[in-house]
């Protein structure tokens, strides 16, 4: 049941199924949900300030990440991903919410908007792939080898495609798994070296019995009827294009939007120009104002 303040901007956490459940609440308008990715990575990057200037952005930490509870026993599939994210629909009581979902939070969202697509009231697929199996594993790598080639310089290149290869020795601890994902993060950009003096910072909360199962939306996809937009990074390793070309063919009226300069954080990477544009339009705005 909501609260009277669900919606109010701040910190928010309440119970689902005997655990902490999570939220943040910033900016006005509209509301949109977004759901991070990972699984395990948390939400803090998903902040978007471009966004918050026109929409009422409720940022969930996914079960397991952040202030939200350890999932005891450890068995993360997006089914149950999915089953947290309709319960803050549910306790946030906003008809038809948009909901926007990046990387493994697309698959959580496109579960969701799968099992009950008359609960959205939009979905944006953000950098996301409809499965999560070997498929996924063996596609980003092919990618990450041509990553590797187009930087064949850069020693945070090398170190990227060195760390994907380990993925599954390394990652046995906290520090190790951090390490890992610090690592790998340029791979994550078409042009790491253009936001490594950004602020953009991953960081994720380790549970030693995290199990993320496997997930498809084969033959499934179909049944979301409501707007759905599809955003795309040409650079994208882990959620090529392919992918998103997969669900714009399967998804009915869908729109799809490739970033031909981003990889697989298309915010990340735009933001900065969009600001740059904005301020270059102010100050072409204040040179012509008449006196």
């Amino acid at each position: 049941m909501k609260s009277d303040d669900a919606l109010s901007p701040g910190r928010h956490a309440f119970d689902v199924d005997g655990l902490r459940q999570a939220y943040e609440v910033a900016g006005d308008g509209p509301v949109c949900v977004a759901h991070s990715g990972g699984p395990g990575i948390n939400s803090d990057y998903l902040r978007m300030p471009l966004l918050e200037d026109h929409l009422t952005m409720v940022s969930l930490d996914p079960i397991g990440t952040g202030r939200s509870d350890l999932l005891p026993g450890g068995e993360y599939d997006v089914s149950t991903y999915a089953h947290h994210l309709e319960s803050v629909l549910d306790h946030i009581d906003e008809p038809r919410p948009v909901v926007l979902g990046h990387s493994h939070g697309g698959m959580v969202a496109l579960e969701l908007a799968i099992r009950n697509p008359h609960r959205l009231g939009g979905l944006i697929a953000y950098d996301t792939v409809p499965v999560y199996d070997g498929d996924l594993w063996q596609e980003a790598a092919r990618q990450m080898s041509a990553f590797a080639e187009r930087w064949p310089g850069r020693p945070e290149a090398v170190r990227a495609g060195r760390a994907w290869d380990r993925r599954h020795q390394i990652r046995t601890d906290a520090a190790s798994a951090r390490q890992w994902l610090a690592d790998v993060t340029p791979a994550y950009f078409a042009d790491y070296r253009v936001v490594a003096d950004e602020s953009f910072h991953l960081d994720l909360t380790w549970d030693p019995n995290r199990d993320n199962g496997t997930w498809s939306a084969a033959g499934r996809i179909g049944a979301i009827d409501g707007p759905t937009l599809i955003i795309s990074g040409a650079f994208d390793f882990v959620c090529p294009p392919r992918w998103s070309e997969e669900m714009h063919a399967g998804i009915p009226g869908s729109v799809l939007l490739e970033l031909a300069d981003s990889g697989h954080f298309g915010y990340q990477e735009t933001a900065g120009r969009v600001r740059g544009r904005r301020a270059a339009v102010r100050r072409r705005a204040a040179v012509s104002r008449p006196h």
